[in-house]
């Protein structure tokens, strides 16, 4: 198998669950609206599951989604936040952390970025963006000159402050990604509204068209996007391995997922020192 290759930064400075597309955060205008896609519970964090217990990855994903949410609605750019989902659990989640909710549309299939995983197949990549540009197209069809952004859904460590900024930086490009800290996934897809200025080859403003899947990065930059500079450590450290946990550990997480942090930092403690065979 090949090995993903790193992205560096540029040089550059259907239905939903809910009736409809939820009114904006505080009612103002979805100008930046944030979709954020999460896989049914049964399959999450699957490379954590010779470490964690199925019960513990659950309430682990689902602390940190809150905790993304409530670090995503609290950048001031953002007008409203959407989940899009098949699992009833995440909805419900997401609604108390005061998210919308879109109904996946391909809800038999399931997500992941994780190129070592039988999951991350063409069926499985192609389900994660089906679902995205759904959601996206109901968000502009409520605001069509809204910025569109696709969030990770576990970025446990992320503050307002960075995505603010990231927001900022690619105003200036109509497609943008801020990779992960691993060089090879994305951890946001950003595509701008009406405020950029359509050019000869570029007349209108581009859909989402997330690539979401093996090796991401490259290939959201393959399809015109800008990979944004900004150090953003919170936005850049998604969490699939046991690396990732002490990652945004040492970084600072959000309440829910701290609230965690002792018995998944045991559980894995535990694991390191059991005897090899």
């Amino acid at each position: 198998m090949t090995t993903p290759r790193p992205v560096h930064a540029d040089s550059r400075a259907a239905a939903p669950i809910d009736s409809q597309m939820a009114a904006p955060i505080d009612g103002r205008r979805p100008v930046v609206h944030v979709l954020i896609a999460v896989k049914h519970l049964a399959h999450a964090k699957s490379r954590l599951a010779t470490l964690l217990a199925a019960t513990d990855r659950r309430q682990l994903v689902l602390a940190m989604l809150t905790d993304t949410i409530l670090a995503a609605k609290s950048a001031p750019e953002v007008s409203a936040l959407t989940v899009v989902t098949p699992d009833v659990d995440v909805a419900d989640a997401a609604r108390r952390a005061g998210a919308s909710v879109f109904a996946d549309p391909h809800p038999g299939t399931e997500y992941s970025d994780n190129p070592q995983s039988a999951l991350a197949s063409t069926s499985s990549e192609a389900g994660l963006n089906a679902a995205l540009t759904a959601a996206s197209d109901s968000a502009l069809h409520v605001d069509s000159s809204a910025t569109i952004i696709a969030l990770q859904a576990d970025l446990p460590a992320l503050r307002p402050g960075e995505l603010s900024a990231a927001i900022a930086a690619a105003r200036q490009f109509r497609r943008a990604i801020v990779v992960d800290r691993h060089g090879t996934g994305t951890a946001a897809l950003i595509v701008t509204g009406s405020d950029v200025t359509p050019t000869a080859s570029s007349p209108t403003r581009p859909h989402l068209d997330p690539q979401f899947g093996a090796d991401s990065a490259n290939r959201h930059v393959a399809c015109g996007a800008i990979a944004l500079k900004g150090t953003w450590p919170g936005l850049r450290t998604d969490v699939d391995t046991a690396e990732d946990i002490r990652a945004v550990a040492e970084l600072g997480v959000g309440p829910h997922t701290r609230a965690l942090l002792p018995s998944t930092t045991n559980a894995l403690k535990s694991h390191s020192e059991k005897p090899q065979h």
